[in-house]
């Protein structure tokens, strides 16, 4: 159906472009078509003379239909000249754009032909030129004249979208004719010409929850309060109609996918009104209890949902946070807790979201509640202390078993099992301490000294019987309690000089004293002498009452000679209760003076040099001592001054008495620059297998082919056979052992050092100057001299 409609369509448009051509050639026949007249002049207003140039034919344009497919080809358009009597004389030529391919000419008629199917969205003009020719020379008639064929349009096109597919979003909720997106199409029909670019948008599916203005293809809800939670996405087909929308026009459609975003249109909502959690008692803080969740359809931060405790008698005990991963609300222990105390709590949780559309709150309140309730579990729990910390007193020096105090601990389970009582031996090494396993007192078993340990701390176990996993411990410090079991004493080991010349009264030292006992049975501290020497004629004593004491000189004239140290005892008194003494010996020497009372000497043996020795006796010791020394020191230097012969030079074979130097070194005194391993063939390194001192387990019997002839006067295989027996015996000890040193190395441009070589071969060297070196170099230069030397010699 539809292609006979666009067949009736077509039939119908080339009737109506058929007429117009007619009307077209008539019209330019009556009124352009002039006959040829060369030289005509007109006079212009002014008297001007105008010249004209009349041509045969005028016109402008053409018109030929697109897309027409009939059998025959399309008529455009006739030429004809007036000079065109019909006799056939005249040809009638046409070029110009498709001249020839597209369009055709009759050239004795003048009729053009479009012999093609043309397309205006292809091409919508053409541009020709005509021009009427003698047939028999192809001289011009007229001057050439153009024209313009344009391709009249018809509704071929159907309108195009830009896209294919389409994306928007649009918030939920929101209000009706809220813009959504726009959408356009392009129609290539020719938009001056009819209807057939003229476009109407209308909606094909989406309907009602969305419209389209007809006009400008913008998309607008349709429905109010759409609500993303009921469905989230829509597919929208919208259609574009040429032809202002009626019928026989063409169409095209697009879809597009409508996303509604959200809102913050729903409060949280917890999906049960109770939660029931538990919990042991042997939690510690901060272990999680149990979580709860209030759902919220919304997403993104529309459905963050925070918690808190606002209520309950758990409020103290319990704490909640949020889980933003899960949006949950974590419910924790927040303090310790006691079955035995209290079995269950109880609290009222809040969940609310954290941002709220103010467009919104007449919803009602974004937040709703639950309650959780906790109940606590019994566990086995250790004996617990009545207190965290014990501290006693015990005195000094109490009796063995004399009690110090008394510990407690209780089974806080329903069961109250039984506890016994123990001390932790690493904090009583000394074992001071005991306890009484069932009723937890703690008893001294030896004497305690304050002096040496003031404070003892121990600690103290204490363990269900019948549950010995189950204990607690405690610590316990003992506090010695100081008695005044320790007298005074000198604060320092004092010792005192006096003057010879001192003069009475006069003070020449303070003393203190120190008490190992507690301030309140030491200071304060009393000076006094014995009651024996209380009236002492030499020296008096007086107390300053700030627990220090002055020494006095009781009176003058005191002698060295007579009498050179004196021992004043001294009695010090604590203010314990009891109060203890003791008594102390000062020790005071008599020294020499000058007069302003400096100290010249305390030595009293100066006075009594007369009953020894003289001083002329002392000066002979002395010099008889030095004497001796100068003599050991002479002798020694003469021993080292003394000089032996560095060679011994007997009358003897001098090969026997030959010191070969091989080495390069640092000299005699060069010690360490030499390796004895160097001297080693390095060729036979790889093969030299060491030998290892070892105690000989078995009889080693040498082979007899290994052994030279008897009359063998050949000593090089005489060595290597001993070589080889002594290589291949593993019970040899090294005791005699041979080193080669048969070897100076590889390319060597020094040549050989050997003094025997040398003494041999004649050498260009001067050894003259060996005479000049002295008696130790003398057989050198006999040895080396110059010839002529040898010849006098000899």
């Amino acid at each position: 159906p539809k292609m006979k409609e666009d067949n009736c369509l077509h039939a119908a448009l080339i009737c109506l472009g058929m007429l117009c051509y007619s009307h077209a050639i008539t019209t330019e026949k009556l009124n352009h078509a002039r006959p040829s007249l060369h030289g005509h002049h007109e006079k212009g207003k002014e008297g001007q003379v105008l010249h004209r140039s009349k041509r045969g034919w005028v016109w402008n344009q053409f018109f030929v239909i697109e897309e027409y497919t009939g059998p025959d080809p399309v008529l455009v358009g006739r030429l004809h000249s007036d000079i065109d009597s019909g006799d056939g004389n005249i040809k009638y030529i046409l070029s110009g754009e498709g001249a020839g391919i597209i369009f055709v000419i009759d050239d004795k008629s003048g009729n053009i032909h479009a012999t093609k199917t043309l397309d205006r969205e292809e091409r919508a003009q053409y541009t020709l030129t005509a021009q009427a020719v003698d047939r028999n020379t192809n001289r011009p008639l007229e001057p050439p004249s153009e024209f313009i064929v344009k391709v009249q349009d018809i509704n071929d096109n159907p309108p195009e979208f830009l896209h294919e597919n389409y994306h928007a979003n649009v918030p939920e909720r929101s209000n009706v004719g809220t813009s959504v997106i726009q959408v356009t199409a392009s129609d290539a029909d020719d938009p001056t010409y009819g209807n057939s670019a003229k476009l109407v948008y209308s909606i094909l599916e989406g309907q009602p929850y969305f419209s389209v203005e007809a006009q400008t293809g913008i998309i607008r809800t349709a429905l109010p309060n759409m609500d993303r939670e009921a469905k989230e996405e829509y597919h929208v087909v919208i259609q574009a109609k040429d032809m202002g929308g009626h019928m026989g026009g063409l169409s095209g459609t697009t879809k597009v996918t409508i996303t509604l975003t959200d809102v913050n249109d729903n409060p949280p909502k917890f999906p049960q009104s109770v939660y029931q959690m538990s919990v042991s008692e042997a939690a510690v803080p901060g272990e999680e209890v149990g979580r709860v969740k209030a759902k919220d359809p919304d997403i993104g931060e529309n459905g963050l949902v925070a918690y808190s405790i606002i209520d309950g008698d758990g409020m103290d005990m319990f704490e909640i946070t949020t889980d933003y991963e899960t949006q949950e609300g974590v419910v924790k222990l927040k303090k310790l807790l006691d079955f035995e105390t209290k079995k269950s709590y109880s609290l009222k949780v809040e969940a609310a979201n954290v941002h709220i559309d103010p467009k919104f709150i007449s919803n009602g309140p974004f937040k709703d509640t639950v309650t959780v309730k906790i109940s606590v579990e019994d566990a086995d729990e250790p004996p617990v202390f009545l207190k965290p910390s014990y501290i006693f007193e015990v005195q000094e020096n109490a009796a063995s078993g004399t009690v110090v105090g008394k510990v407690h601990a209780k089974d806080p389970d329903a069961a109250n099992s039984a506890i016994r009582y123990s001390i932790d031996r690493h904090t009583d090494l000394e074992r001071y301490f005991m306890i009484n396993a069932e009723d937890g007192n703690i008893k001294t078993i030896k004497a305690l000294d304050r002096e040496e340990i003031p404070w003892h701390n121990i600690s103290v176990f204490a363990v269900e019987v019948h549950k010995q996993h189950q204990e607690a411990k405690v610590p316990v410090a003992i506090k010695v309690v100081d008695v005044n079991d320790n007298a005074p004493k000198f604060a320092a080991a004092y010792e005192a000089f006096v003057c010879e010349n001192a003069r009475s009264n006069q003070q020449f030292i303070t003393i203190s004293a120190d008490d190992k006992d507690d301030s309140a049975n030491g200071p304060r501290f009393i000076f006094s002498l014995p009651p024996e020497i209380i009236h002492n004629p030499n020296f008096t004593l007086r107390d300053n009452r700030d627990n220090t004491a002055s020494v006095l000189v009781r009176r003058e004239g005191f002698s060295r000679q007579k009498q050179d140290l004196y021992l004043l005892p001294i009695v010090i008194s604590d203010g314990g209760l009891p109060p203890m003494s003791s008594t102390n010996t000062l020790t005071i020497r008599v020294c020499g003076c000058d007069s302003n009372g400096s100290l010249l000497s305390c030595n009293a043996e100066a006075y009594i040099l007369n009953a020894g020795l003289s001083t002329g006796a002392l000066i002979a010791i002395l010099a008889c001592i030095v004497i001796l020394l100068v003599i050991v020191v002479l002798f020694v230097t003469l021993k080292r001054q003394k000089k032996e012969p560095l060679i011994v030079f007997e009358e003897e074979d001098v090969r026997e008495n030959i010191i070969t130097y091989d080495d390069e070194g640092g000299g005699e005194e060069d010690t360490e620059a030499f390796d004895i391993a160097t001297l080693q063939n390095p060729d036979g390194i790889n093969g030299f297998i060491p030998r290892k001192d070892i105690k000989p387990e078995y009889q080693y019997m040498p082979r007899p082919g290994l052994r030279p002839a008897p009359n063998s006067v050949d000593v090089d295989d005489f060595i290597n056979t001993r070589i080889q027996e002594a290589d291949n015996d593993p019970t040899a000890p090294p005791y005699d052992s041979i080193q080669i040193y048969g070897y100076e190395g590889r390319g060597s441009v020094a040549g050989s050092l050997s003094s025997l070589e040398s003494a041999t071969t004649d050498s260009d060297l001067d050894y003259d100057y060996l005479q000049n070196w002295g008696p130790r170099f003398k057989k050198l230069a006999d040895l080396y001299g110059s010839k002529d030397t040898f010849d006098d010699d000899s």
